[in-house]
């Protein structure tokens, strides 16, 4: 394996200036989501998907397809040939790169990742809201906001780009693929920064619905706190000593059949998973959820039986247009019976 040297070159953050990605990882960007002092991308949006992008480290590494094999050891080498061929992979200044083209670190390449294999979510997502800067969307269980591990196409970005037709889409906050409801899409790159700051400084109301196992006897606590760090063995988010960095505030809406209830989650942070660790911590999991407290086996995706979690409503005043803001989702948690989940 060629020896790598060198200080670590990163791509630019897709939506952040001030962070930076690994040399050793590789971002999906688009033309709009760069700073303004990273040169624009040099291959355009395919099928709604930007190209992926890597930072180049020195190393002596022979040639650009070496690097890409080293890189990329699950990517055959045919695979990199045929899109060089291609004309899929070019350098940061829109020169192709070729299978013979000597290695030249301290830039960046851009390349069209492609997951043939990519596994379809027979759901669809809903537009509640479109004006000149801001689009609301409800987002069904299973598909992911954005482009990620073995999703690309099947995304909820992905998607809205290609029916929408706006390029410049981004997403403004997250939410897990397990979970159902809103999400909030920047439309304009000169608007963008102010709905973002709307997140960071926590001026969003938030509220959330689940459906949670309700033993007899269940209390319900008014508000949880505590702090979570990610379990990267597992890839989950665990509670651990040390002062709270998350806080949730808890409302009962009405208990039901089959010892489940119905909850409102207003989380006053967002850490990843926060609101699905929280239940579990007070005993009170929320149906039908793989991973906390138990992290089951991974097996085929049950589409019958969705995580029972919502993201209801959104409240914020809007930055732009100084209207106050309310939006709710239009879908509902599934019943769960007794035995599901």
């Amino acid at each position: 394996m060629p020896a790598r040297s060198g200080k670590p070159f990163a791509c630019a953050h897709p939506t952040r200036r001030s962070r930076t990605r690994s040399t050793l990882q590789s971002v999906s960007l688009s033309p709009a989501r760069l700073p303004p002092d990273v040169t624009p991308i040099p291959l355009p949006t395919r099928d709604g998907v930007g190209p992926s992008c890597v930072g180049l480290p020195a190393g002596h590494w022979p040639t650009f397809l070496d690097f890409f094999l080293d890189r990329f050891p699950a990517v055959s080498r045919e695979t990199w040939i045929a899109r060089m061929a291609g004309g899929e992979v070019a350098d940061e200044h829109g020169g192709l790169v070729t299978e013979d083209r000597p290695y030249q670190p301290h830039q960046r390449a851009y390349y069209y990742r492609s997951l043939p294999d990519e596994p379809p979510v027979p759901f669809s997502e809903t537009v509640l809201f479109r004006d000149a800067h801001l689009l609301v969307v409800d987002k069904p269980h299973f598909l992911p906001v954005a482009p990620t591990g073995k999703y690309l196409q099947q995304t909820l970005l992905v998607r809205l780009k290609r029916s929408l037709g706006i390029e410049t889409l981004v997403p403004i906050h997250r939410l897990d693929r397990s979970t159902a409801g809103l999400v909030l899409f920047s439309v304009q790159t000169e608007t963008r920064g102010a709905y973002q700051t709307l997140f960071s400084r926590r001026e969003v109301r938030k509220s959330y619905e689940a459906i949670v196992h309700w033993p007899p006897g269940s209390v319900l606590p008014a508000v949880r706190q505590s702090c979570l760090v990610r379990d990267e063995a597992f890839m989950r988010t665990r509670e651990a000593p040390g002062a709270p960095n998350s806080e949730t505030y808890f409302e009962l809406i009405e208990t039901m059949g089959g010892h489940r209830a119905r909850l409102r989650l207003s989380p006053v942070t967002g850490r990843q998973h926060q609101l699905r660790v929280h239940c579990a911590a007070i005993g009170l999991p929320i149906v039908n959820d793989p991973m906390y407290p138990v992290l089951l086996p991974e097996g085929e995706e049950d589409h019958a039986h969705p995580l029972q979690l919502l993201a209801r409503s959104l409240d914020f005043r809007d930055p732009v247009t100084g209207e106050q803001r309310h939006f709710d989702s239009s879908l509902s948690l599934a019943p769960v019976s007794s035995s599901g989940g």
